[in-house]
């Protein structure tokens, strides 16, 4: 019963996350989550433009939690927005900039679009970054080009869970256009990487026992050493006589 409840969540989850991402995914849309809490259900929207999505008095975040709770069901659904910290990390946004900057400017311009977005990436403190652009452009035979810069994982489980990728769609008079974005975040801890601690210095303080024994050693020490130089001189003055 339980994991059924936990993949029926994830559904709706899923059904959620797809239908913001068609209504307001072109006002800079990132993510979605979904939490339940005892007044209902807590969809958490992160967006780099949260004023568009709120829209005027409120407007549109009223046709949506009404949306969400005729559509899918939501149990009193409260709608928060969160906004981006930083949008150059984020891929789905970057993705989405990409397409509206090919559908405002045209496809002969998507060279400095891509170079221009590299960069912004990398002046994030990005490790690295890639972008393939995928169609007619600039001609009328499809190809991929590819904009890359900095250190980038393409496999193992840094490349899964470190790695943020995203797609989006451009559609332009010559046809439709799809951007990848790859991008590894400064947060992302490699496997190999290694961190000097150093130790701090433990001083033990000796007790008064210890010093009473150390100078009864050096008495003792010293009583022999002049014991021996008083027999060594008794010697030399024997052979004398």
């Amino acid at each position: 019963m339980i994991e059924r409840q936990i993949v029926q969540q994830r559904i709706r989850e899923f059904e959620v996350q797809e239908y913001l991402e068609k209504s307001i995914g072109k006002i800079g849309h990132s993510h979605t989550k979904i939490q339940r809490t005892p007044l209902g259900d807590k969809v958490i929207i992160f967006a780099s433009r949260p004023g568009l999505i709120i829209g005027r008095q409120g407007q549109n975040i009223k046709a949506l939690t009404k949306t969400l709770k005729n559509k899918f069901k939501l149990e009193n659904p409260q709608i928060e927005i969160n906004e981006v910290e930083n949008v150059n990390l984020d891929a789905k946004i970057v993705a989405e900039n990409i397409a509206g900057s090919l559908e405002r400017f045209g496809p002969q311009r998507f060279k400095g679009i891509g170079y221009r977005v590299m960069t912004d990436i990398m002046d994030a403190k990005a490790l690295g970054v890639e972008i393939l652009i995928s169609g007619k452009i600039p001609g009328s035979r499809a190809r991929t080009w590819r904009f890359y810069k900095g250190y980038l994982k393409k496999c193992g489980d840094i490349a899964t869970t470190g790695v943020d990728t995203s797609y989006a769609i451009a559609q332009l008079k010559s046809g439709i256009v799809g951007i990848r974005v790859k991008i590894m975040p400064p947060t992302t801890k490699l496997p190999y990487h290694i961190e000097l601690i150093k130790e701090e210095e433990t001083v033990v303080e000796e007790t008064k026992e210890k010093d009473e024994k150390l100078e009864e050693v050096k008495v003792e020490t010293k009583e022999r050493i002049d014991d021996k130089e008083k027999d060594a001189k008794k010697a030399e003055a024997k052979k004398k006589k």
